[in-house]
């Protein structure tokens, strides 16, 4: 049996994700902390900044994040979190972007395909790989009746890493998605 196991098994102390890269402590850690973490949700900031700031935490009276699909086709890359963004809370060095809450859309009853990317550009992140995406169908374009939460499968990226994302509306010329994301940090 491992050492990482036999102290985890009888309660040893380890570094966890302040320990040695891709150890076994490192990884059992960085699964515990992404089952047990604080999540940070944002919206649109109140006073965007260029490419540094683009969303704030959820507060009173902010406003969702929005993105717009082309006609039948990929939108825009929309920059959806700056790089004086993150880290939320503390010094954590790393996030994961782990859910969005829909509010609106323009075009209920077609399939949305979103793409979201992680690097100084959406088609850059998008080029090397670093992307993530989902598809989701909502039905009615209210509140009440879009799903409450989309859970998003991301890798973890470094603290100031800019996110972008893309929408694709399937039939529709233009679409807008209004939403809310959370993240999740770590301290290693």
């Amino acid at each position: 049996m491992s050492n990482a196991i036999l102290k985890f098994l009888f309660g040893e102390s380890t570094s966890g994700l302040l320990g040695n890269n891709n150890s076994h402590d490192y990884r059992l850690a960085e699964v515990e902390r992404h089952f047990h973490s604080y999540e940070s949700w944002f919206g649109a900031a109140a006073s965007p900044s260029g490419e540094t700031h683009i969303a704030d935490r959820i507060d009173a009276g902010i406003d969702p994040l929005q993105i717009d699909a082309g006609t039948d086709d990929w939108g825009s890359w929309t920059q959806i979190l700056g790089s004086s963004d993150t880290p939320a809370r503390d010094t954590n060095p790393k996030f994961e972007l782990h859910r969005l809450s829909v509010v609106e859309v323009e075009n209920a009853g077609a399939e949305h395909f979103l793409q979201i990317a992680f690097g100084a550009t959406g088609a850059g992140a998008y080029s090397a790989g670093d992307f993530t995406e989902t598809v989701f169908f909502p039905v009615n374009a209210t509140p009440n009746d879009l799903p409450p939460v989309i859970e998003l499968q991301c890798r973890r990226v470094a603290a100031a890493t800019k996110v972008w994302a893309r929408l694709f509306v399937d039939g529709a010329a233009t679409s807008t998605m209004d939403f809310f994301l959370g993240i999740h940090e770590y301290e290693g």
